[in-house]
């Protein structure tokens, strides 16, 4: 994602940029953020506002009332900013007590589990990204889209991820993939098995053929100006494949967006880990480092129950139940 340049211009401005310098600080890159403050700063000035006693609850409370959210997440986002920044001005002396603190988020009565591709979805999704035919921006999408589905799903990897890879982030030698200034600011070595080496290696190989060199800050899957594929024209090719899978989503389920696959790598770890009879509590950890994470309650988030886990779950339970008597439960 690009660094935001927006422009701040109420008596607001320079703590926001303030508070914006020191979140940047600690690896975060807050551009959404950026956006609700801007947000914030518009308003501050549409309402003449000069002074730092008139920002109170009624004033804040005028301000999400003016910037209607139909989603409780997105609402519940721009109530976390204006929390966070009033603390910040709390902590900088600014005003003794946080106008925001009796402000509520919005409570989500209605949370929708994302959907999980199985290898039959997949598999399906990637013959149809084989079809995919050229464009004036973009040759051979066929190859281009099949690899990028292939590393969203079978590496977990973020969308942007994929889209800023350049050619030095490729090493087919040991199977490494370098991932750089990721979501958290930070870089991370993703290791990759046979199957996915023999596809990037075939890729690279028409990739050369077609632009007869690739330097090392080339970007590994370019439009025809060399310039790299952007994360938002790879979801809109993923949303018109959809309709042709022809799946069954279940009620309460959300329908398949691209963020999907990253989430059925996830869980479809959890489930070879069951299957293998290993503990995922002892190697959440890992999965958390690399999937790009910072701790591992976020990577939980991925995990969502599908059939097949409760299914491992429950024998693994039931193994356990077979194998302990009740004296043994109760002593533990």
């Amino acid at each position: 994602m690009k660094k935001l340049h927006l422009s701040f211009t109420s008596f607001l401005a320079d703590e926001i940029k303030y508070f914006l310098k020191h979140k940047r600080s600690l690896g975060k890159k807050f551009n959404t953020e950026e956006r609700a403050l801007h947000l914030l700063d518009q308003y501050v000035m549409k309402k003449r506002i000069i002074c730092i006693k008139k920002i109170d609850q009624n004033f804040l409370e005028e301000f999400l009332i003016s910037r209607p959210r139909s989603r409780p997440r997105s609402y519940n986002h721009l109530v976390s900013v204006i929390h966070r920044f009033c603390d910040w001005l709390v902590r900088e002396e600014k005003i003794s007590v946080s106008p925001a603190s009796l402000i509520r988020s919005r409570r989500a009565t209605s949370q929708r589990i994302p959907f999980i591709f199985n290898s039959s979805n997949f598999k399906t999704l990637l013959t149809l990204s084989e079809q995919l035919p050229n464009k004036p921006l973009t040759l051979h999408r066929s190859k281009i889209y099949s690899m990028i589905f292939i590393l969203l799903y079978g590496l977990g990897l973020r969308v942007s991820e994929v889209s800023r890879l350049c050619k030095k982030d490729v090493d087919t030698v040991k199977n490494v993939l370098m991932i750089r200034q990721t979501k958290f600011s930070k870089d991370r070595l993703i290791p990759f098995g046979p199957k996915i080496a023999i596809r990037l290696q075939e890729y690279i190989k028409i990739r050369k053929d077609y632009y007869g060199g690739f330097d090392l800050n080339d970007p590994l899957f370019p439009r025809t100006n060399n310039m790299p594929m952007s994360a938002v024209t790879i979801s809109q090719t993923f949303h018109n494949l959809v309709p042709k899978l022809q799946l069954t989503i279940p009620n309460g389920v959300s329908e398949p967006c691209l963020h999907s696959l990253r989430h059925s790598f996830a869980v479809g770890t959890l489930l070879r880990w069951y299957k293998l009879k290993i503990n995922p509590m002892q190697k959440l950890i890992h999965l958390s480092t690399f999937l790009g994470h910072v701790d591992p309650s976020s990577t939980a988030v991925y995990l969502t129950i599908t059939e097949d886990l409760l299914k491992e779950a429950n024998l693994r339970f039931e193994k356990f139940a077979t194998n302990t008597t009740i004296t043994e439960v109760y002593n533990d």
